[in-house]
């Protein structure tokens, strides 16, 4: 899915204005049934909404949406500012509440002396994605009232005093919603850290804008949903062998983190890599060919990997418990000089690479490299916010022309090209030692089976938050492991190919 900027979510709405037709009122008329769709399904428990509109269209969407809910025998109050001119969509609604009698209109000043009751739910309508500046004045007061209510809270396309496309200033007062009901996107501030905790969740509804528009209009930001990945995904031959699916070397582990080195094989075999490969030192050697039978052990060492010495042809993994001694730092940077072919760089590998910036050109172009943001600042320094560590990154790519895969909440696979794939997969579960392990031995495993690089992180990154969702239902965000995130992979790989199957 393109995640497009608010002026080209304004121009699509324009453009399916001209050219479907349909007037601009209706095409107001159909995002608010789209949300009064969703809060019937979702909210049936509760029977009183209280609808906080603006003057501009969000506000019009909030006046729709009112009427709508109050014909479905909820009970609706209605807050506004009546002595601002409305917007020409925002005046028509708002004409139409005013002739329901059933409907309460009242100021917003007179919120402090509403009763609001458990079973009472806020709708924010204030402000949607035409907002270019902070909240100030009496809207500011009103919005920092409501964010005290303990009240379920809903936005109507954008939390209002959020910026649709950039970080706020770090003193601007924002809705804080349990939901945001987006219209047709995502929208790039739902997808940080600093903006994306203002969204709740968002639910993406869809209101029939133009489809031509969408498809011409080029941008450099997606969101990673089911269509990428159907396109991706390749289900196997019958008529295959291991040979068929490549060979993967994972090369890390030292005396005291071999477990790291464990769970990247396990992932790498699960993931489907048709040999696989562990250079390790010899302390783990018994550890390793006990608990990944399935792989081939290569000694690299005694106690911490001294020579990167690997089958020619496999792809290699480099970095999970690697450590960074001074013998296996050197031994590294030895084997970058000498590699023409692409690699996946995590961990401490990334560490070694970043003591002396002149090691970010022994890259080999195409790599993968997948730093959390601590080991990205080390790697390419210190950003203010994720949205300057995006655009960083997106430099760094073009000019080492590898793949960077950005984890966070929300991780981003940020290509050569300038482009940002955004994942929306996984949960908090994943934040444990030996997550990012295990992603580097899905993306070697990936690599290996001849995705391309890109496909390869797109893929991996998908399917390592997929699995983790698996994980959480059967044993909890707080109690599930790295490992019990590995076991899920089989049902993963399931679901794929069920949703693959149906297109053919």
């Amino acid at each position: 899915m393109k995640i497009f900027t608010a002026e080209q979510i304004r121009n699509c709405d324009q453009y399916t204005i001209k050219n479907e037709p349909v007037s601009s009122v209706h095409l107001m008329e159909r995002a608010a049934e789209a949300c009064v769709e969703w809060i019937s399904e979702n909210c049936n428990h509760h029977r009183n909404f209280v609808v906080f509109c603006g003057n501009g269209n969000n506000g019009g969407d909030g006046f729709a949406i009112a009427r709508m809910l109050y014909q479905k025998g909820f009970d609706i109050d209605v807050f506004t500012n009546t002595k601002i001119k409305f917007s020409t969509d925002a005046q028509e609604n708002f004409r139409h509440i005013k002739e329901i009698s059933g409907i309460t209109i009242r100021e917003f000043k007179e919120v402090l002396n509403y009763r609001f009751d458990s079973r009472t739910v806020i709708v924010d309508a204030l402000f949607g994605t035409g907002l270019s500046r902070s909240l100030n004045g009496d809207v500011k007061d009103l919005v920092e009232f409501l964010n005290q209510k303990k009240n379920i809270k809903i936005s109507i396309d954008l939390p209002s005093g959020l910026l649709a496309d950039t970080v706020s200033d770090s003193d601007s007062v924002v809705f804080m919603a349990d939901y945001t009901l987006s219209f047709q996107f995502w929208k790039k501030s739902f997808l940080h850290a600093e903006t994306g905790k203002f969204a709740g969740k968002v639910e993406i509804l869809d209101i029939n804008l133009s489809e031509d528009f969408i498809e011409e209009t080029e941008t450099g930001d997606f969101v990673i949903d089911d269509e990428v990945i159907k396109n991706i995904f390749k289900i196997r031959s019958e008529f295959s062998h291991k040979g068929t699916y490549g060979k993967a070397a994972i090369i890390g582990g030292s005396y005291g983190k071999m477990g790291a080195v464990v769970l990247s094989t396990r992932a790498v075999l699960k993931a489907g890599a048709g040999l696989t490969f562990t250079v390790a030192p010899k302390c783990g050697y018994e550890i390793l060919q006990t608990s990944d039978p399935e792989a081939m052990f290569i000694e690299g060492g005694k106690d911490y990997i001294e020579n990167f010495d690997v089958e020619e042809t496999a792809v290699c993994g480099i970095g999970p418990g690697l450590g960074t001694h001074e013998k296996t730092a050197k031994s590294l940077l030895k084997f970058l000089k000498s590699c023409s072919k692409p690699v996946i760089l995590d961990a401490d590998a990334l560490n070694i690479i970043a003591q002396d910036p002149a090691n970010l050109n022994l890259i080999p172009e195409k790599s993968i490299i997948t730093p959390h943001p601590k080991e990205f600042e080390r790697l390419f320094g210190k950003t203010e916010n994720s949205f300057e560590r995006t655009e960083l990154a997106k430099n760094k790519s073009r000019e080492l022309h590898i793949y960077i895969v950005l984890k966070d909440h929300h991780t981003q696979i940020i290509t050569p090209e300038g482009n940002v794939f955004y994942n929306i997969t996984g949960n908090s579960g994943l934040a444990k030692g030996g997550s990012g392990d295990i992603l580097t031995g899905i993306i070697t495993s990936f690599l290996a089976q001849k995705y391309s690089e890109q496909e390869a992180a797109i893929l991996a990154v998908w399917f390592h938050g997929k699995a983790a969702e698996f994980a959480s239902e059967k044993h909890s965000k707080e109690s599930m492991l790295p490992s019990d995130v590995i076991n899920e992979f089989g049902n993963v790989f399931s679901e794929l190919n069920d949703k693959v199957q149906k297109l053919l």
